[in-house]
């Protein structure tokens, strides 16, 4: 490959992702350090800009957790300036307590080497005991102190994501621009739905996640490494339609990993793809996924993937 791949606003923030972003999520801990900037490197080359590097863990986990760090010595050892990228790091609600978030994303941009975030993503949500508007203007004093500069969050309802617009627009602070939901070709009903739908008229962006299932729609039945929650309990129907899926992405001139991509990429509000990479050629395979859009087209390969949809009717399309 040769051609750098576009970006996509994110939201109303003035960002602009590349359409395929680099996860970190069990992946420079696995692999060769040399081998992990030759990656990196490769994939700035080739247009990829933004790069998720949450901490992943807790003081005192046992083993502890380094990812992030590694990929602050990844960058250093690639000659990649930090305006170059954009950095994306996630804020746990259950951290936030005195002093806001604060506290955290100071201790995530101290191991990765940064004095700020360009996006930070909240997790999800699972506490009854916030207060949506306290977490906005937290935010926006984050962003009033150059610490970030634009907020979103992970697999959150749509009527708690319409509560923070309505909250940001009432005080007159930026409001959520993106969204991170799993988002696949098996998994659409929430990011499909009608209550989304809503969201993204308002200007709202997508970051889509989970899109191999673990691997799993990469071709790989079983695979090796710790994969997400099942919403709706569907894995084992995913599963079971993986030889008709890798049947079709043959049929198409292509493989299942970049089919499972190029698929992503086909919803009018995604920016910004998410995936993780331990190996120079899955970063290369997934870029071709955006020239594959190119060539069958948004509307064939939406058409082509439908009988793979294992969560329709199987998931609330409101969200967790």
């Amino acid at each position: 490959m040769t051609t750098r791949i576009p970006s996509r606003p994110i939201g109303r923030s003035g960002l602009e992702a590349s359409v395929l972003s680099l996860g970190s999520w069990h992946t420079y801990d696995r692999m060769d350090f040399a081998d992990a900037v030759e990656m990196v490197a490769f994939a700035v080359e080739h247009g990829v800009n933004l790069f998720d590097v949450g901490v992943y863990g807790f003081r005192g986990m046992q083993p502890p957790v380094f990812t992030d760090v590694l990929f602050s010595a990844i960058v250093r050892a690639a000659g990649i300036p930090r305006e170059s990228y954009l950095l994306s790091e996630k804020l746990w609600l259950e951290g936030y307590g005195e002093g806001g978030f604060r506290p955290q994303l100071e201790h995530a941009l101290f191991r990765v080497g940064s004095d700020y975030a360009d996006l930070v993503v909240l997790g999800d949500l699972r506490r009854d005991d916030l207060e949506l508007r306290d977490l906005v203007l937290d935010l926006a004093g984050l962003a009033e102190a150059g610490l970030i500069r634009a907020w979103g969050v992970n697999n959150w309802s749509a009527s708690n994501i319409q509560a923070l617009l309505d909250i940001a627009a009432e005080e007159g602070v930026p409001g959520p621009a993106l969204a991170q939901l799993k988002y696949s070709v098996a998994r659409r009903s929430i990011p499909d739905g009608a209550p989304f739908a809503r969201l993204w008229e308002q200007g709202l962006s997508m970051q889509a996640s989970d899109v191999m299932e673990g691997g799993i729609l990469a071709g790989n039945a079983s695979p090796g490494r710790e994969v997400g929650r099942d919403p709706g309990a569907v894995r084992e129907r995913i599963v079971a339609d993986l030889p008709a899926f890798i049947a079709l992405a043959e049929e198409l001139g292509t493989t299942p990993a970049r089919l499972a991509v190029a698929f992503t990429l086909t919803h009018p509000a995604t920016a910004t793809t998410l995936f993780g990479a331990s190996r120079l050629e899955q970063v290369r395979s997934n870029l071709e996924a955006v020239a594959l859009v190119d060539r069958l087209s948004a509307e064939t390969i939406r058409a082509r993937v439908a009988p793979f949809w294992a969560d329709r009717d199987a998931v609330d399309p409101e969200g967790p």
